[in-house]
């Protein structure tokens, strides 16, 4: 009897187990499937592609090469790469010194202006992005309102040119995704504990020592995973160097989709494609480290 109850009682729990893994099946599975459809399956094309030479008239030929990944060691390419690296370096720098203080005087409002404020911050995301980039050629052009303002307040002799250059792909890139270096500071700055800069100011310390003893080192990883979101976006952008820059300061989201609609070079395309991802996972690889050490 007492055997049979307990083989009774195993039976019962592995069906369980069962419905219970059923039943993450089910709510797994939707999200899941996208995942494999849209996301696993067009990767794993991709790097199949890196290997494969391209046609005379484009498109892929399954021919296996190393040709493609030897092409990215060419000097044009580098120097691409390189000034990708140093525009997005940029872009992030600027919007943690403009999204820090930003960040940290929207913690410090009362509730209700914290609201009005956050909404403030990602009210730009409610527009389209292509219009919210042809609005910068509209006001930065030579007939644009800052031009114009400049003119009629005698501080200019003529219009300025300040698009198609590189400073203003950098602006581009930090007014773009400038809330996203905001909020996962805000939400750090939200969580720190006022009792900690009460019992640094208590024993002493000025605003700027409690600033950089207790309140920097606390919201590292807010900083951390600011920096990362600007980052990734700015570094495989190419609409704002298309639109803003002229064309003239091509980077590597650029030249991928060169390779792929222009000249139609679908396996360097691809070992480019995978070159960006692994310098992804590489920064993204070091953004968790760094948030554990932090």
């Amino acid at each position: 009897m007492t055997r049979s109850t307990t083989v009774s009682g195993a039976s019962a729990r592995s069906r369980a187990r069962r419905s219970r893994a059923l039943g993450r099946l089910v709510f797994l599975g939707p999200g899941l499937t996208y995942l494999l459809v849209l996301l696993l399956i067009p990767l794993a094309l991709l790097i199949s592609f890196t290997i494969f030479r391209r046609g005379r008239f484009g498109g892929v030929v399954y021919e296996v090469t190393g040709k493609n990944f030897a092409r990215l060691l060419d000097p044009l390419y580098l120097d691409v790469l390189l000034g990708s690296l140093k525009l997005a370096t940029i872009a992030t720098l600027i919007a943690l010194l403009i999204g820090y203080p930003t960040a940290y005087l929207i913690a410090q409002l009362p509730r209700k202006w914290k609201t009005i404020a956050l909404v403030a911050i990602v009210l730009p995301f409610w527009t389209n992005f292509l219009v919210r980039i042809y609005a910068w050629i509209i006001l930065l052009s030579g007939p644009g309102l800052v031009n114009s303002t400049l003119l009629d307040l005698g501080l200019i002799d003529k219009p300025l040119e300040l698009l198609y250059n590189q400073g203003t792909i950098v602006t581009g890139l930090v007014y773009s995704y400038l809330p996203l270096m905001v909020l996962p500071l805000y939400a750090a700055i939200e969580k720190l504990d006022p009792q900690l800069r009460e019992a640094s100011a208590n024993l002493g310390a000025s605003p700027a020592r409690t600033f950089a003893s207790v309140t920097l080192p606390l919201t590292l990883p807010g900083v951390f995973t600011g920096c990362l979101f600007v980052f990734v976006p700015s570094f495989g952008n190419f609409i704002i160097p298309e639109l803003l820059g002229g064309g003239r300061s091509i980077m590597v989201g650029n030249l991928i989709r060169d390779q792929f609609l222009k000249a139609r070079d679908w396996p360097f395309g691809s070992t480019l494609a995978l070159a960006l991802i692994a310098v992804l996972i590489v920064l993204l690889l070091l953004q968790a480290w760094s948030a554990r050490r932090a």
